[in-house]
């Protein structure tokens, strides 16, 4: 007995030994972590922005995806606080200008154009901008196209090609599993089934593909043009020719000023600033910057218009992760703005590609609750307001979208994998059943569906297309005819959405800030903006992540390893596990 007290106690002593040792170690590390939190250093006379793009860029701070462990977590800027960043800096006689040094852009040609118009606008203010890459992305050279001087490295390029959409197929892959994907759509170009049941694009995929392509294609040639010595149709002949592959003859061709190394454009910025070679370069960060340099918030005014940031798949469940739109999650936050007295108007910030239609329909039916209160909702477009994006955006007071804005795809489908062959034929698994009632085994994916169960889903996919229809209709006070005319799926620009009636006009998240300030009548600096949802720092995001266990490992696991190739792995898996109809964009857009 005595010795199994002695056991006893030995062990009980080392369990709370071992969980001292943990606990601080856990201190130690939150510790370190917290002590890393940049603190931003004081911006001194003479300094120039270095601006380089290197993590995502979401349309509201810190609202992205887990990025995985890092013990140095720090913020990352969205799209719109950049732009205010800029702004500030143009107006700062501390800051003489900017040195852009970008080789790929993480983010959307919407965001790129954002980005590209703030950066024309600091350089009107007489301040100079100067560009170097060793290696420049299509999307990368776009953004520097509006320096004063662009400069490449004598072993880099200038991949400016043209734009293209490759699409993966699945079909074959699956036939040769035993995995038969059952597809059910409404509108003939609804294509983002293709991948599970053609081999190629329809010809009405490619039609509206190419259509849209050429929209986004024109615009992008007419910015670079406006800033560079060139015309669009030089620009189409040095993407033909793929002359930015050899950096000597893409400063021929004028896409490049000079051919340099980094050395030599940081000894340009030096002159452009006066030093002497003695003297030290000042490189100011974009997120130092910032935090060194907070926007001013009128906490004075009491009234306040809303903007809600709607960026990511939309989806049911509860609050989710960061980056996705869960229906729950937004519901709340348009309750809490309902029952609020001081908000006056809210402007909804779409970037999403669509996903859940019952999920679309969740939160669509709060903002008209929100409209009901006699409070103007203004949507505001970004990168992709697509299929449910625009399902929750179509009963809107006004929609404004950006030139480049991918928009419409107002169509549904649902997608049901049988694995029948696959059990039976491939791996020798075989099912039997008894039934009650006739389809009470029914929506078994180890049971290929019957006549009467593929009719079913059909008539049910067609009936959530003609609630679309009916939503859109009465939001956009056009007859289900008319709406049906211009749907069935199709991707529109944000240009050819103005002339099709499912935008109001173009203009950027100002302009529909503006705008909702006065359809609730308020005054200039009467009023303040708060940004919804409210996102956690990152420490905090980190430190959540980590309790989460194996799911946050994993997904940065994958993200590191798949690299590019990760939004195409999300998407099929998002396709692929969402339950019931979805209103989705028929695929990943890359520029």
């Amino acid at each position: 007995m005595n010795t199994f007290f002695k056991t006893l106690f030995a062990s009980c002593l080392g369990t709370i030994l071992a969980l001292l040792v943990l606990s601080g170690i856990s201190t130690l590390i939150i510790g370190g972590i917290a002590s890393r939190a940049d603190k931003p250093k004081p911006v001194k006379a003479n300094s120039v922005l270095h601006l380089t793009f290197d993590d995502p860029i979401p349309e509201l701070t810190n609202n992205t995806e887990f990025m995985g462990f890092k013990l140095k977590q720090e913020e990352i800027l969205g799209l719109q606080e950049i732009k205010n960043t800029l702004e500030n800096a143009a107006g700062d006689e501390k800051i003489k200008g900017v040195f852009l040094e970008v080789d790929a852009l993480p983010t959307g040609l919407t965001g790129s154009n954002v980005l590209r118009e703030a950066l024309a606008e600091f350089k009107a203010s007489g301040k100079f901008i100067l560009a170097y890459s060793d290696f420049y992305g299509q999307q990368a050279y776009y953004l520097s196209s509006v320096a004063d001087e662009v400069m490449v490295n004598p072993i880099g390029l200038v991949d400016f090609r043209g734009l293209s959409a490759t699409v993966p197929f699945f079909k074959p892959m699956l036939d040769k599993i035993g995995v038969d994907m059952q597809v059910f759509y409404a509108g003939k170009f609804k294509s983002a089934t293709e991948p599970f049941r053609r081999t190629d694009m329809s010809p009405e995929n490619k039609l509206q593909t190419r259509a849209y392509l050429e929209d986004l294609y024109e615009d992008m040639l007419n910015d670079i043009a406006s800033t560079r010595p060139l015309t669009t149709a030089d620009l189409h002949r040095l993407a033909s020719d793929f002359a930015g592959l050899d950096p000597e003859q893409a400063k021929a061709g004028k896409l490049v000023d000079r051919v340099c190394t980094r050395s030599d454009a940081l000894q340009s910025v030096r002159e452009r600033l006066g030093l002497s070679a003695e003297d030290d370069l000042q490189l100011v960060g974009l997120r130092n910057y910032n935090q060194a340099n907070p926007p001013s918030v009128n906490y004075k005014a009491g009234d306040k218009i809303a903007v809600v940031y709607a960026e990511g798949t939309i989806t049911g469940g509860t609050d989710g992760e960061n980056g996705v739109i869960t229906d729950r999650k937004y519901a709340k936050i348009l309750r809490d703005l309902q029952e609020s007295d001081n908000v006056k108007a809210v402007v909804l910030r779409i970037n999403s590609p669509g996903g859940s239609a019952l999920a679309s329909e969740n939160i669509l039916a709060e903002i008209r609750k929100v409209q009901e209160k006699d409070i103007p909702v203004v949507v505001s477009m970004g990168d992709f307001a697509a299929s449910g994006g625009y399902y929750i955006a179509c009963s809107a007071d006004s929609i404004l979208a950006e030139p480049t804005t991918i928009t419409g795809s107002i169509g549904v489908f649902s997608v049901f994998p049988s694995v029948s062959e696959l059990m039976n034929d491939k791996i020798g698994i075989t099912f039997d059943t008894v039934l009650t009632d006739e389809l009470s085994a029914g929506l078994n994916p180890v049971f290929s569906l019957n006549a009467k169960e593929s009719r079913l889903l059909q008539q049910r996919t067609d009936q959530m297309y003609e609630e679309f229809l009916a939503r859109v209709a009465e939001g956009r006070n056009m007859t289900r005819d008319e709406v049906h005319e211009i749907a069935q799926g199709r991707v529109w620009t944000g240009e050819k959405a103005v002339e099709l009636r499912l935008v109001d006009r173009l203009d950027d998240l100002d302009g529909a800030i503006a705008t909702a300030a006065r359809m609730a009548g308020l005054e200039d600096g009467s009023y303040r903006v708060s940004n919804y949802p409210k996102v956690k720092d990152p420490l905090m995001q980190l430190l959540e992540e980590l309790s989460g266990g194996d799911m946050a490992k994993r997904k940065a696991f994958l993200k590191k390893e798949l690299g590019s190739l990760y939004p195409h792995y999300k998407y099929v898996k998002e396709i692929t596990e969402e339950p019931g109809v979805q209103a989705r964009l028929p695929y990943i857009v890359e520029f």
